[in-house]
């Protein structure tokens, strides 16, 4: 199952211990790593990108349900470029791109308080205890959620519920004295053009999601040739 981990430390030592873990684990192959970054809160509130894996199929954090964890993360105070490049804040903290519900960000969030460290990370795991058992002896805190699968539904009934509504308008305007019919038609303007703009906007979430998508299958598949590698390697 494809998850979103977080896991909270009193140090920055400690969150680099935790990164390790996760890399160790991976080798080990109880868990796939498709990408991670390791951050901190500084006293103001503000976060920092202290190292990120942003090299891989998946490119730049910004855009992916990981990037746009880290901004949201930020909060109002926003998020303070750290030592990784090419990563950039900007329009990253958008929740329609993390597929995690709301409250999994608020637990987060309260968690990570000032001076605190986290490890987060898009992950594929099939049992908790691996995970959970490493990072608890070097005193991590974990959080994680499944991520969704179900935005594209969400999307279609929202657009059924709008257009729904603009059916009613039109209907409401035939039948409409000369007077009303300017106000309608006003209305039936405005939600068209907000069933355009959500429409347009579901229409890249889909396209980011199988671009996500297809990047996985190629980090899944090389992996898989490196373990093939190393197994040849040792028959050799």
């Amino acid at each position: 199952m494809d998850r979103m981990l977080v896991v909270v430390f009193d140090s920055e030592g400690k969150a680099y211990e935790g990164k390790k873990a996760l890399s160790q684990l991976e080798n080990e192959g109880s868990i796939v790593v498709y990408e991670y970054a390791v951050i901190g809160k500084s006293p103001d509130g503000t976060i920092s990108l202290k190292q990120g894996d942003d090299r891989g199929p998946l490119g730049t954090l910004v855009g992916t349900s990981l990037g746009s964890l880290i901004g949201l993360l930020g909060g109002p105070v926003g998020l303070a470029i750290g030592a990784t490049a090419g990563f950039v804040a900007g329009s990253a903290a958008d929740l329609d791109n993390v597929r995690v519900g709301a409250d999994f960000i608020d637990d987060v969030k309260q968690e990570l308080a000032p001076n605190k460290f986290a490890v987060v990370a898009e992950i594929q795991e099939d049992w908790t205890t691996p995970v959970d058992s490493r990072m608890e002896a070097i005193g991590g805190k974990v959080y994680r959620r499944a991520l969704s699968e179900v935005k594209q539904t969400v999307d279609d009934e929202e657009t059924a519920a709008m257009k729904a509504d603009l059916a009613q308008l039109k209907a409401e305007r035939a039948k409409a004295h000369a007077d009303r019919k300017a106000k309608l038609q006003e209305k039936i303007n405005h939600l068209d053009s907000r069933i355009q703009a959500w429409q347009e906007k579901a229409k890249e979430r889909r396209q980011a999601a199988e671009r996500q998508a297809k990047a996985k299958v190629e980090i899944l598949k090389a992996k898989a040739a490196v373990v093939k590698a190393k197994a040849k390697a040792k028959l050799a």
